[in-house]
C-alpha cells in the first residue's frame, strides 16, 4: 500500500469528497485507511460492571482507492511513484516529482 500513517490525503470520491486530512491508521491487509475527520460514526458501548455504557464518536476506515496523497509542492491530489536514490527506495509525487 502506497499510503502510510501520517501522510496528508484528500478524499477523491464519496460523501466526503474534497476533504483533506491526516492518516491516523493504515490497514494494509484490508486495503483501508482511517483519515482524521472523515467517515465519522457513533459506536454504542454496552455497560459492564467496571465501566458505564457510552457512545463513542470516531472515524471509521475508508478504502484506500477513495483517497489520494496530497502533493507537498502543489497541495493537490497526486499518485505515488518510487525512485531509488543512493541505494535507498523513496516515495515521490508523480505530479511534481517531489520526495514524500
Amino acid at each position: 500500500m502506497k499510503i502510510k500513517k501520517g501522510d496528508e490525503v484528500v478524499v477523491i470520491s464519496g460523501k466526503y469528497k474534497g476533504v483533506k486530512g491526516k492518516v491516523l491508521e493504515a490497514r494494509p491487509t484490508e486495503s483501508r485507511v482511517v483519515v482524521e475527520g472523515v467517515n465519522r460514526h457513533k459506536w454504542h458501548i454496552k455497560p459492564t460492571q467496571e465501566k458505564p455504557g457510552q457512545i463513542i464518536d470516531r472515524e471509521a476506515p475508508v478504502h484506500v482507492s477513495n483517497v489520494a496523497l496530497v502533493d507537498p509542492k502543489t497541495k493537490k491530489a497526486t499518485r505515488v511513484g518510487y525512485k531509488v536514490e543512493g541505494g535507498k527506495k523513496v516515495r515521490v509525487a508523480k505530479k511534481s516529482g517531489a520526495e514524500i
